[in-house]
């Protein structure tokens, strides 16, 4: 079996690591990690290769930025002749970004099996890019890695034939279990000037919040009240930090005592910050999942969620914007009023053991 990985964007990195991981046990399989550089910045995705200890990419596509269509053809271009003079059984492709619809466009076009891993979210917005990645790659691929049984309804109802699916769990908390310890070992939060459960993490860069002034701002008034009762750590995207400044928000920021502005941060120590807040507020998918397997409250950021399941049986609740609603959730945590959430069904560490079984199932040329 051949199977190619599809990586472009940070979270891709975290969900491929221990799928390859657990691959490379099995000396007949062969498998080619594919970077197609949509995140392009060495501390947006270098690092986190250095992190995960996953290997040098074989082929990097060298995308760079661009819009999405120029991003989602660029990928399409490069990831054909590929795929062309390598002759996958399978790729594999994981999550929701541009590179990850390209593959699967690039699959289908090619008749080569094409894997998601992530499959089934729905957020039903479809202003949302990565809702239309979604859409598109599930009615293209050939296999549904889904990672809780909401994505198997959703893909149910949308017509999927239900051999085509597969509940495997959350592959994110594989690499989250895997490396939680050693992330707190080697990062100490001391050096954000900061204590265990005595401190916030704030994440944000969705169009939908950082690109208008006038929301981004209200976020950022709500931020600096909350500030005043907990310290708030904030490591800036790039392109957030762009909005902030462009906006003269940053300056509000930098004068607020209790907001700590720090840079992009590499996995492990981006995990060690967040594993060890008193609560978390985001706009990130994956942030809402980690920390629903890691009992910590989560405020995210927007009206809808992709991961329903977070707010159902997790830690996760919706505010959306309003700065009012904000508060009011994150005053809750602190008053000791924190929602009590367990860990979903299958989020276990063994995701990408039943990943992989799934593939060679499916796609082992092997003859017993």
């Amino acid at each position: 079996m051949k199977i190619i990985h599809v990586a472009g964007a940070r979270p891709n990195f975290m969900k491929i690591a221990p799928i390859m991981k657990e691959l490379d046990t099995y000396s007949e399989h062969d498998q080619l990690l594919v970077h197609t550089g949509q995140h392009y910045d060495a501390n947006m995705s270098q690092v986190f290769f250095d992190d995960l200890g996953m290997r040098t990419p074989d082929i990097h596509l060298n995308i760079g930025s661009g819009s999405h269509a120029q991003q989602t053809a660029a990928v399409m271009i490069a990831f054909e002749k590929v795929c062309i003079e390598h002759k996958p059984d399978a790729v594999l492709v994981v999550g929701d970004v541009n590179s990850t619809v390209a593959a699967s466009l690039v699959c289908a076009k090619l008749w080569i099996p094409c894997v998601h891993v992530e499959a089934g979210l729905r957020s039903r917005d479809l202003k949302m890019p990565e809702e239309i990645n979604r859409l598109v790659t599930d009615r293209l691929a050939d296999l549904l890695l889904t990672p809780s049984p909401d994505g198997d309804e959703n893909l149910l109802a949308e017509g999927v034939a239900a051999e085509k699916i597969l509940c495997v769990g959350n592959i994110m908390i594989d690499t989250l279990l895997d490396n939680c310890s050693r992330a707190q070992q080697q990062h100490p939060v001391s050096q954000w000037q900061v204590k265990p459960d005595e401190y916030a993490v704030l994440t944000l860069h969705r169009p939908s919040n950082v690109d208008d002034p006038e929301t981004f701002g209200q976020i950022i008034a709500a931020i600096q009240e909350l500030s005043a009762n907990i310290p708030m750590v904030f490591p800036v995207h790039p392109r957030t930090r762009s909005k902030l400044e462009s906006f003269a928000l940053d300056t509000k920021l930098i004068q607020t005592p209790g907001v700590k502005i720090i840079e992009p941060l590499g996995y492990l120590p981006f995990m060690s910050l967040t594993s060890q807040a008193k609560l978390v507020l985001t706009d990130s998918g994956g942030l809402q999942e980690e920390t629903t397997a890691l009992g910590i409250p989560c405020i995210t950021i927007r009206e809808n969620t992709e991961r329903p399941i977070t707010v159902s049986e997790g830690t996760n609740v919706l505010t959306g914007a309003n700065p009012q609603h904000i508060i009011a959730e994150a005053k809750q945590v602190l008053e000791g009023n924190k929602k009590k959430g367990s860990v979903p069904k299958l989020w276990d560490g063994k995701t990408a053991q039943r990943i992989v079984a799934a593939l060679i199932r499916r796609y082992s040329t092997t003859v017993a």
